[in-house]
Protein backbone atom coordinates (compact mmCIF):
# COMPACT_ATOMS: atom_id res chain seq x y z
CA UNK A 1 0.00 0.00 0.00
CA UNK A 2 1.61 3.46 -0.91
CA UNK A 3 1.21 6.72 1.23
CA UNK A 4 -0.84 8.01 -1.26
CA UNK A 5 -3.69 5.34 -1.31
CA UNK A 6 -3.21 5.17 2.56
CA UNK A 7 -3.99 8.61 3.21
CA UNK A 8 -7.30 8.41 0.78
CA UNK A 9 -8.06 5.11 2.64
CA UNK A 10 -8.12 7.20 6.01
CA UNK A 11 -9.75 10.23 4.20
CA UNK A 12 -6.59 12.17 5.97
CA UNK A 13 -8.41 15.29 4.33
CA UNK A 14 -11.00 15.07 6.78
CA UNK A 15 -8.94 15.44 9.73
CA UNK A 16 -9.38 19.03 10.63
CA UNK A 17 -12.42 17.67 12.09
CA UNK A 18 -10.75 16.08 14.88
CA UNK A 19 -8.11 18.55 15.06
CA UNK A 20 -10.01 21.62 15.47
CA UNK A 21 -12.24 20.68 18.28
CA UNK A 22 -8.56 19.87 20.10
CA UNK A 23 -7.15 23.03 19.58
CA UNK A 24 -10.21 24.55 21.10
CA UNK A 25 -9.63 22.20 24.39
CA UNK A 26 -5.83 23.41 24.47
CA UNK A 27 -6.56 26.82 23.88
CA UNK A 28 -9.25 26.79 26.68
CA UNK A 29 -6.72 25.06 29.42
CA UNK A 30 -4.16 27.35 28.71
CA UNK A 31 -6.80 30.11 29.07
CA UNK A 32 -9.38 29.40 31.59
CA UNK A 33 -6.66 26.86 33.49
CA UNK A 34 -3.14 28.44 32.64
CA UNK A 35 -2.12 25.19 32.38
CA UNK A 36 -0.39 22.92 29.34
CA UNK A 37 1.29 19.56 29.38
CA UNK A 38 3.49 19.54 26.26
CA UNK A 39 3.98 15.23 27.07
CA UNK A 40 0.33 14.46 27.49
CA UNK A 41 -0.91 16.70 24.68
CA UNK A 42 1.33 15.18 21.99
CA UNK A 43 0.40 11.97 22.99
CA UNK A 44 -3.36 12.48 23.12
CA UNK A 45 -2.83 14.09 19.81
CA UNK A 46 -1.24 10.73 18.55
CA UNK A 47 -3.57 8.93 19.30
CA UNK A 48 -7.05 10.75 18.48
CA UNK A 49 -5.41 10.79 14.87
CA UNK A 50 -4.96 7.06 14.92
CA UNK A 51 -8.58 6.72 16.13
CA UNK A 52 -9.54 8.63 13.80
CA UNK A 53 -8.17 7.18 10.76
CA UNK A 54 -9.11 3.97 12.58
CA UNK A 55 -12.67 4.72 12.15
CA UNK A 56 -12.49 6.08 8.61
CA UNK A 57 -11.16 3.13 7.55
CA UNK A 58 -13.87 0.73 9.39
CA UNK A 59 -15.73 2.69 7.63
CA UNK A 60 -14.70 2.30 4.24
CA UNK A 61 -13.93 -1.36 4.64
CA UNK A 62 -17.55 -2.01 5.36
CA UNK A 63 -18.83 0.11 2.49
CA UNK A 64 -16.41 -2.49 0.47
CA UNK A 65 -18.20 -5.68 1.72
CA UNK A 66 -21.55 -4.30 1.93
CA UNK A 67 -21.89 -2.74 -1.59
CA UNK A 68 -24.39 -4.02 -3.48
CA UNK A 69 -23.82 -1.64 -6.33
CA UNK A 70 -20.30 -3.27 -8.32
CA UNK A 71 -19.14 -0.26 -10.10
CA UNK A 72 -18.97 1.40 -6.72
CA UNK A 73 -17.10 -1.92 -5.44
CA UNK A 74 -14.76 -1.91 -8.09
CA UNK A 75 -13.85 1.73 -9.34
CA UNK A 76 -15.10 4.29 -6.54
CA UNK A 77 -14.34 2.51 -2.67
CA UNK A 78 -10.86 2.46 -2.11
CA UNK A 79 -10.62 -0.79 -1.38
CA UNK A 80 -11.81 -1.95 -4.83
CA UNK A 81 -9.93 0.85 -6.81
CA UNK A 82 -6.56 0.00 -5.26
CA UNK A 83 -6.76 -3.34 -5.33
CA UNK A 84 -6.58 -3.90 -1.44
CA UNK A 85 -6.60 -6.83 -0.05
CA UNK A 86 -9.48 -6.69 2.46
CA UNK A 87 -7.35 -8.69 5.00
CA UNK A 88 -4.40 -6.57 5.07
CA UNK A 89 -6.60 -3.59 5.43
CA UNK A 90 -8.36 -5.19 8.78
CA UNK A 91 -5.14 -6.44 10.18
CA UNK A 92 -4.21 -2.35 9.58
CA UNK A 93 -6.97 -1.21 11.27
CA UNK A 94 -6.45 -3.63 13.90
CA UNK A 95 -2.53 -2.57 14.08
CA UNK A 96 -4.22 1.05 14.47
CA UNK A 97 -6.57 0.55 17.01
CA UNK A 98 -4.02 -1.35 18.85
CA UNK A 99 -1.61 1.44 19.27
CA UNK A 100 -4.31 4.21 19.73
CA UNK A 101 -5.43 2.01 22.64
CA UNK A 102 -1.94 1.58 24.19
CA UNK A 103 -1.71 5.19 23.62
CA UNK A 104 -4.83 6.05 26.12
CA UNK A 105 -3.83 3.90 28.36
CA UNK A 106 -0.58 5.63 29.02
CA UNK A 107 -2.36 8.75 29.76
CA UNK A 108 -4.91 6.84 31.98
CA UNK A 109 -1.82 5.85 34.05
CA UNK A 110 -0.20 9.76 33.79
CA UNK A 111 -3.72 11.10 34.54
CA UNK A 112 -6.63 10.13 36.35
CA UNK A 113 -8.86 6.56 35.93
CA UNK A 114 -11.94 8.62 34.74
CA UNK A 115 -9.95 9.28 31.57
CA UNK A 116 -10.43 4.99 31.49
CA UNK A 117 -14.08 5.71 31.12
CA UNK A 118 -14.49 8.83 28.92
CA UNK A 119 -12.35 7.29 26.55
CA UNK A 120 -13.81 3.59 26.46
CA UNK A 121 -17.33 5.41 25.93
CA UNK A 122 -15.85 7.04 22.86
CA UNK A 123 -13.97 4.38 21.79
CA UNK A 124 -17.34 2.36 21.48
CA UNK A 125 -19.11 4.79 19.69
CA UNK A 126 -16.21 5.30 17.36
CA UNK A 127 -15.89 1.83 16.45
CA UNK A 128 -20.06 1.40 16.37
CA UNK A 129 -20.42 4.33 14.52
CA UNK A 130 -19.75 2.22 10.83
CA UNK A 131 -19.50 -1.24 12.46
CA UNK A 132 -21.74 -3.66 12.64
CA UNK A 133 -25.16 -4.56 11.72
CA UNK A 134 -27.09 -1.32 12.46
CA UNK A 135 -24.10 1.21 12.50
CA UNK A 136 -24.86 4.16 14.62
CA UNK A 137 -24.41 6.42 11.68
CA UNK A 138 -27.50 5.01 10.25
CA UNK A 139 -29.91 5.58 13.41
CA UNK A 140 -31.42 9.06 13.30
CA UNK A 141 -29.36 10.19 16.28
CA UNK A 142 -26.22 10.32 14.07
CA UNK A 143 -25.62 13.96 14.33
CA UNK A 144 -25.91 13.78 17.64
CA UNK A 145 -23.00 10.85 18.20
CA UNK A 146 -20.49 12.78 15.71
CA UNK A 147 -21.63 16.20 17.32
CA UNK A 148 -20.90 14.97 20.80
CA UNK A 149 -17.73 12.74 20.57
CA UNK A 150 -16.14 15.17 18.54
CA UNK A 151 -16.90 18.08 18.97
CA UNK A 152 -17.49 17.72 23.13
CA UNK A 153 -15.20 14.54 24.16
CA UNK A 154 -12.27 15.77 21.93
CA UNK A 155 -11.73 19.05 23.35
CA UNK A 156 -12.36 17.99 26.90
CA UNK A 157 -10.33 15.22 27.17
CA UNK A 158 -7.48 17.76 25.67
CA UNK A 159 -8.20 19.70 28.86
CA UNK A 160 -8.53 16.72 30.55
CA UNK A 161 -4.83 15.93 30.06
CA UNK A 162 -3.57 19.14 30.43
CA UNK A 163 -5.03 20.56 33.79
CA UNK A 164 -5.09 19.59 37.45
CA UNK A 165 -8.12 17.02 37.85
CA UNK A 166 -8.76 18.13 41.05
CA UNK A 167 -9.08 21.65 39.31
CA UNK A 168 -11.59 19.85 36.71
CA UNK A 169 -13.40 16.29 37.28
CA UNK A 170 -11.61 14.05 40.05
CA UNK A 171 -12.12 10.31 40.17
CA UNK A 172 -10.62 8.79 43.52
CA UNK A 173 -10.92 4.90 44.04
CA UNK A 174 -10.30 3.40 47.77
CA UNK A 175 -11.85 0.04 47.18
CA UNK A 176 -15.10 -0.50 48.07
CA UNK A 177 -15.73 3.09 48.06
CA UNK A 178 -15.00 6.04 45.08
CA UNK A 179 -15.60 9.64 45.38
CA UNK A 180 -16.01 11.93 42.15
CA UNK A 181 -15.26 15.69 42.60
CA UNK A 182 -15.14 18.55 40.38
CA UNK A 183 -15.39 22.46 39.32
CA UNK A 184 -19.38 22.75 38.26
CA UNK A 185 -18.57 26.25 36.59
CA UNK A 186 -15.51 24.91 35.08
CA UNK A 187 -17.60 21.94 33.50
CA UNK A 188 -20.99 24.38 32.26
CA UNK A 189 -17.90 26.90 30.53
CA UNK A 190 -16.22 24.13 29.11
CA UNK A 191 -19.48 22.68 27.75
CA UNK A 192 -20.70 25.73 26.39
CA UNK A 193 -17.13 26.41 24.39
CA UNK A 194 -17.78 23.11 22.57
CA UNK A 195 -20.95 24.14 21.54
CA UNK A 196 -19.54 25.81 17.81
CA UNK A 197 -17.47 22.37 17.77
CA UNK A 198 -20.20 19.98 18.36
CA UNK A 199 -22.75 21.96 16.33
CA UNK A 200 -20.81 22.07 13.19
CA UNK A 201 -19.77 19.08 13.10
CA UNK A 202 -23.22 17.95 13.47
CA UNK A 203 -24.00 19.62 10.49
CA UNK A 204 -22.03 18.44 8.27
CA UNK A 205 -23.79 14.67 8.99
CA UNK A 206 -27.15 16.84 8.89
CA UNK A 207 -26.00 18.26 5.49
CA UNK A 208 -25.10 14.83 4.40
CA UNK A 209 -28.36 13.55 4.88
CA UNK A 210 -30.19 16.24 3.38
CA UNK A 211 -28.32 16.24 0.21
CA UNK A 212 -29.27 12.40 0.71
CA UNK A 213 -33.10 13.00 1.49
CA UNK A 214 -35.12 11.47 -1.49
CA UNK A 215 -32.31 8.72 -2.09
CA UNK A 216 -32.57 7.79 0.99
CA UNK A 217 -36.82 8.09 1.28
CA UNK A 218 -36.68 5.32 -1.94
CA UNK A 219 -34.48 3.58 0.16
CA UNK A 220 -36.04 3.10 3.60
CA UNK A 221 -32.88 4.48 4.97
CA UNK A 222 -33.87 6.41 8.58
CA UNK A 223 -32.30 9.48 9.33
CA UNK A 224 -32.90 12.74 10.85
CA UNK A 225 -34.18 14.58 8.08
CA UNK A 226 -36.66 11.16 7.38
CA UNK A 227 -37.93 12.14 10.76
CA UNK A 228 -38.26 16.08 10.69
CA UNK A 229 -39.07 16.33 7.03
CA UNK A 230 -36.90 18.43 4.80
CA UNK A 231 -38.22 21.62 5.40
CA UNK A 232 -37.77 21.29 9.63
CA UNK A 233 -33.93 19.94 8.66
CA UNK A 234 -33.20 22.74 7.19
CA UNK A 235 -34.87 24.84 10.31
CA UNK A 236 -32.37 22.63 12.38
CA UNK A 237 -29.31 23.30 10.07
CA UNK A 238 -30.00 27.34 9.88
CA UNK A 239 -30.41 26.94 13.63
CA UNK A 240 -27.01 24.41 14.48
CA UNK A 241 -25.18 26.77 11.55
CA UNK A 242 -25.35 29.89 14.09
CA UNK A 243 -25.84 29.10 17.81
CA UNK A 244 -21.98 28.92 18.53
CA UNK A 245 -21.50 32.46 17.99
CA UNK A 246 -24.17 33.57 20.62
CA UNK A 247 -23.37 30.92 22.73
CA UNK A 248 -19.44 32.22 22.84
CA UNK A 249 -20.32 36.10 23.19
CA UNK A 250 -22.08 34.50 26.49
CA UNK A 251 -19.21 32.31 27.52
CA UNK A 252 -17.11 35.67 27.51
CA UNK A 253 -19.68 37.45 29.24
CA UNK A 254 -19.54 34.71 32.02
CA UNK A 255 -15.62 35.13 32.16
CA UNK A 256 -14.83 32.16 30.52
CA UNK A 257 -13.16 33.62 27.96
CA UNK A 258 -11.23 36.84 27.10
CA UNK A 259 -13.16 39.33 25.23
CA UNK A 260 -10.56 39.14 22.48
CA UNK A 261 -12.77 36.08 21.76
CA UNK A 262 -15.37 37.90 20.32
CA UNK A 263 -13.23 38.43 17.51
CA UNK A 264 -14.85 35.40 16.00
CA UNK A 265 -17.82 37.14 15.10
CA UNK A 266 -15.75 38.85 12.02
CA UNK A 267 -16.63 35.28 10.71
CA UNK A 268 -20.74 35.46 10.80
CA UNK A 269 -20.84 36.64 7.37
CA UNK A 270 -19.23 33.97 5.50
CA UNK A 271 -21.01 31.76 7.73
CA UNK A 272 -24.56 33.39 6.80
CA UNK A 273 -23.51 33.15 2.99
CA UNK A 274 -22.73 29.31 3.23
CA UNK A 275 -26.04 28.67 5.06
CA UNK A 276 -27.82 30.47 2.49
CA UNK A 277 -26.62 28.64 -0.52
CA UNK A 278 -26.93 25.05 1.38
CA UNK A 279 -30.42 26.12 2.32
CA UNK A 280 -31.50 27.87 -1.57
CA UNK A 281 -29.83 23.97 -2.80
CA UNK A 282 -29.69 20.77 -1.60
CA UNK A 283 -26.94 18.92 -3.79
CA UNK A 284 -23.92 16.93 -3.04
CA UNK A 285 -21.96 17.24 -5.41
CA UNK A 286 -22.25 21.28 -5.32
CA UNK A 287 -23.56 22.90 -1.63
CA UNK A 288 -22.72 19.96 0.43
CA UNK A 289 -19.07 21.78 0.69
CA UNK A 290 -20.30 24.48 2.43
CA UNK A 291 -21.04 22.39 5.53
CA UNK A 292 -17.24 21.33 5.89
CA UNK A 293 -16.51 24.81 4.75
CA UNK A 294 -18.62 26.43 7.90
CA UNK A 295 -17.01 24.12 10.64
CA UNK A 296 -13.60 25.42 9.23
CA UNK A 297 -14.54 28.93 9.13
CA UNK A 298 -15.95 29.38 12.52
CA UNK A 299 -14.30 27.24 14.61
CA UNK A 300 -11.15 28.39 12.71
CA UNK A 301 -11.90 32.51 13.62
CA UNK A 302 -12.84 30.95 17.26
CA UNK A 303 -9.15 29.33 17.54
CA UNK A 304 -7.82 32.29 16.08
CA UNK A 305 -9.67 34.49 18.60
CA UNK A 306 -8.54 32.62 21.38
CA UNK A 307 -4.86 32.52 20.29
CA UNK A 308 -5.15 36.37 20.08
CA UNK A 309 -6.97 36.89 23.32
CA UNK A 310 -3.98 34.18 25.25
CA UNK A 311 -1.40 36.49 23.69
CA UNK A 312 -2.77 40.08 24.85
CA UNK A 313 -1.53 40.86 28.70
CA UNK A 314 -3.50 40.51 31.63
Amino acid sequence: MTLPVFWELVEARTKLASILPFLVGILFAALYFQQFNGIDTAIFFVAMLLFDMTTTAINNLMDYHKAKDQTYRDQTNIVGRAHLNPTGVAALIGVMLLIATALGLILVWRTDWLLLLIGAVCFGIGIFYTFGPLPLSRLPLGEVFSGVTMGLAIPFIAIYVNVDAAKLLNLTITWPRFDLSGDFVALILIGLTCVPCMATIANVMLANNLSDYDEDVQNGRTTLPMYLGKKWGLVLYQFLAYVGYPVIVLVVALGGLPVATLLMLISLPWVIKNTNRFVAKQVKAETFVTAVRTLVIENGSLILAMLIGWGLPG
